[in-house]
């Protein structure tokens, strides 16, 4: 039977920030790494983004060596912590495991954050190759391109536009699902390596491409995520207490709006509407709770079967009092004196499947008004064009699509400008999360250490 941690009680947790999951001890670990196969073809690793050897870290736990799980881990992630926390499981290494065809399948995210907090990094740095690579943004892709080209034995240097490192790690996912103290010990893993840190740098602001290049930087990967909030443009949008996710999360985890006194507030109503179904609707309505609205409601144009949030982030909003309300669409944001005061919605039916392959949600004529004083818009976010406009300034033209995003070679992240690669979701390949900008961060830091070692 697969074997489940501990949680914090769910009223409890209404009311703090702490991690609302504890790790498996140590007998349940031995338990649920006794289940595992060891298939001689692995699809669990064939799922993860980053191929992390998943039967070989396992069967070390069976054997009751930690540090050489933690090792294993490792050679491909310097992130076990934070990836057994937040990626999705069920759609890759979990969701491919073969127990799952008639049972439950192993719990390989269990297993790795509790190897990640349980073992130190010893991590082998080859010899200096004089060559420096400047990463901008500290996130999950850069973070990972990081490591690989520090332990290459390149001089690496990560340029973040705020005043902590993490990224998304830090100001988008709150800390009860991922704790500040697991994210600086990963990142202290890094920096204990060598990889170089600096804050407070916008890049396209502070400093442009061109100046990098010239400070002898002789490859630069542009990571910095895509900042640009994608709103309803609907009446009303630009009402008080109408957030985007991105700022509403960053205000309370990066900025601690929550708290009393602190120079950036919070406005609290009493009941808030997040529009969404990703894992970053479901951050908002667990911190709006948290904070202290009293009403929070999930709004979705689709069904919950549609749902493209984790499973494990759906109960627990649904634990802790989120309300769900489906099959509803945005159409107006009423007014009272410059205020929220209530939405619109159409009532929506599902019709024929739309590119994405899920039912495309149809109006039915029918509307609905939800009494709320707040919105929290998280629809998703598109690329900042800061760095591209900077650059064309200098004479640096980069390809881009329709939407703005990075024009990249998939396998090796280049751009079109030689020797400048991006990721993340500044160049977005499949689904947007954690490890697949992890995945993109691997694949650039090959071909980065390729182009310099042939330079």
């Amino acid at each position: 039977m697969r074997q489940r941690p501990n949680e914090q009680d769910k009223f409890e947790r209404r009311h703090n920030f702490e991690a609302v999951e504890e790790n498996l001890t140590k007998a349940q670990v031995k338990e649920e790494a006794s289940r595992c196969l060891n298939c001689k073809n692995p699809r669990c690793v064939a799922g993860c983004p980053v191929n992390i050897k998943i039967p070989d870290f396992v069967h070390a736990l069976k054997e009751d060596n930690i540090e050489k799980a933690g090792d294993i881990i490792r050679e491909t992630s310097m992130l076990p912590s934070v990836c057994g926390r937040i990626c999705p499981q069920e759609k890759q290494c979990e969701g491919n495991c073969v127990l799952g065809i008639k049972g439950e399948s192993l719990a390989i995210g269990a297993l790795e954050r509790y190897v990640g907090d349980n073992t130190d990094a010893h991590t082998q740095v080859q010899p200096n190759t004089g060559k420096k690579v400047a990463i901008i943004g500290s996130g999950c892709a850069g973070i990972t391109a990081a490591a690989d080209l520090r332990k290459a034995g390149h001089e690496v240097t990560v340029f973040e536009a705020l005043h902590k490192f993490g990224g998304v790690l830090r100001y988008g996912i709150p800390p009860f699902r991922l704790p500040r103290k697991i994210l600086d010990r990963e990142l202290d893993s890094l920096k204990n390596m060598g990889v170089k840190f600096e804050k407070n740098v916008v890049v396209g602001k502070s400093i442009t491409l061109k100046q990098l290049k010239d400070d002898g930087f002789d490859a630069i990967f542009i990571c910095s995520g895509a900042g640009l909030p994608k709103m309803m443009n609907i009446k009303g949008e630009n009402l008080n207490g109408v957030y985007s996710a991105n700022e509403f999360l960053t205000r309370v985890n990066l900025m601690g709006a929550n708290e009393l006194n602190n120079p950036t507030p919070l406005r609290v109503g009493k009941s808030v509407a997040v529009i969404g179904g990703g894992n970053v609707a479901m951050d908002a309505a667990r911190t709006s709770v948290r904070v202290g609205f009293e009403t929070v409601y999930i709004i979705y144009r689709r069904t919950e079967k549609e749902l493209p949030a984790r499973l494990e982030e759906i109960r627990h909003a649904k634990e802790e009092g989120v309300i769900f309300k489906f099959l509803m669409a945005p159409v107006e944001i009423l007014e009272k004196e410059g205020y929220v005061d209530g939405m619109k919605f159409e009532i929506m039916e599902l019709g024929e499947p739309d590119e994405s392959g899920r039912r495309k949600p149809v109006g039915t004529g029918k509307y609905e008004t939800v009494d709320v004083d707040t919105v929290i818009v998280a629809l998703g976010t598109g690329p900042n064009p800061i760095i591209q406009k900077s650059s064309e300034l200098d004479g640096i033209i980069f390809e881009t699509d329709k939407k703005g995003y990075f024009v990249v070679n998939e396998e090796t992240r280049e751009t079109s400008i030689p020797a400048i690669f991006a990721g993340g979701d500044v160049a977005p390949v499949g689904t947007s999360n954690a490890i697949n900008a992890m995945g993109a961060g691997k694949k650039a830091a090959k071909a980065i250490n390729e182009y310099l070692m042939s330079k």
